[in-house]
Order: structure tokens, then C-alpha cells, then sequence
């Protein structure tokens, strides 16, 4: 008996496996992906307006001050919005699908796009707790995302 194919679960492993372009670090992300590397979540935030900012950026979007400090966020997120992959659009993720890319609310406030990991694609849902977890792919490792309860 196989699976159906929403019922199949990318495991990190998987994902680790994957032959995938990696990201492009630059002058305001690079301090995010060393901080991955290192199992952290690191977000920025503004000392002007209070507020976290997500993605990396010179000045905040809110209030448009230029003091953004780094500081470890939760990990906590709910799924806002998903998309099951069943094509992928670069030939290195075709072993992974299907697989989930979300939009979530991370629990500081900004949204942020991933892929879900340890949960089958029939399985997801709007409002979904899940948490932050650290994928090595290629020489980096990824910010995904795995249900709540999962074990670490």
C-alpha cells in the first residue's frame, strides 16, 4: 500500500538532501544567515517605533528609523496562508514534492514565507501553531518551519 501523495511528509532530512540554489546573503541579511547556522532566530528590531522587522533591510518600515537592532525572537508562528508544491519550479526541489510553503504570522508580528516540514500537505491548516526549526541544505542552513508539538 503507498501513500497519497498529500499524506506523504517532507522530513528535514529530505530536505537536506536537496540540491537547491542557495540564498544570496547580503549587507543586511548576512547577520540572519550566520545566525541560522548558529540554530538561532534572530529578527530585527526597531528602536524607534518598538516594532520587529522581518526580512532583513536597512530601515524599518514602519517608522523609517535606521536603528535596527538584532535580538533572538520566539520561534512561534501560525500558518497564515499555504500552497502545496506539487511542480516545483527549479528541478532541484522535484525529489521534495509535494511539499508546503507557507506565509506565517511569526508571534512578533511580521509574516515570513517557508517551507513546512514533519507535517503531511492534507494536514495543514489556516491557524496551524508551528515554531521555527533549522534545515542544513548546501552550505546553509534554513529557517523552516515544523508543527508546534513536534519534537525537537
Amino acid at each position: 500500500m503507498t501513500l497519497s501523495r498529500e499524506k506523504q511528509v517532507l522530513t528535514a532530512a529530505q530536505l537536506s538532501a536537496l540540491t537547491v540554489p542557495p540564498p544570496v546573503p547580503t549587507g543586511e541579511t548576512r547577520h540572519f544567515w550566520d545566525a541560522c547556522a548558529r540554530g538561532r532566530f534572530e529578527l530585527q528590531h526597531c528602536a524607534g517605533c518598538e516594532r520587529w522587522v522581518f526580512y532583513p533591510r536597512a530601515q524599518c518600515p514602519h517608522c523609517w528609523s535606521q536603528d535596527l537592532r538584532w535580538r533572538e525572537a520566539s520561534g512561534k508562528a501560525t500558518v497564515r496562508s499555504f500552497t502545496v508544491v506539487h511542480k516545483p519550479g527549479h528541478p532541484g526541489w522535484a525529489d521534495a514534492a509535494p511539499y508546503v510553503v507557507a506565509v506565517l504570522v511569526l508571534a512578533e508580528g511580521p509574516t515570513m514565507l517557508t517551507t513546512l516540514c514533519d507535517v503531511a500537505p492534507a494536514d495543514v491548516a489556516v491557524g496551524m501553531p508551528v515554531r521555527i526549526s533549522f534545515t542544513p541544505v548546501g552550505e546553509y542552513t534554513l529557517p523552516t518551519a515544523v508543527p508546534a508539538g513536534a519534537p525537537r
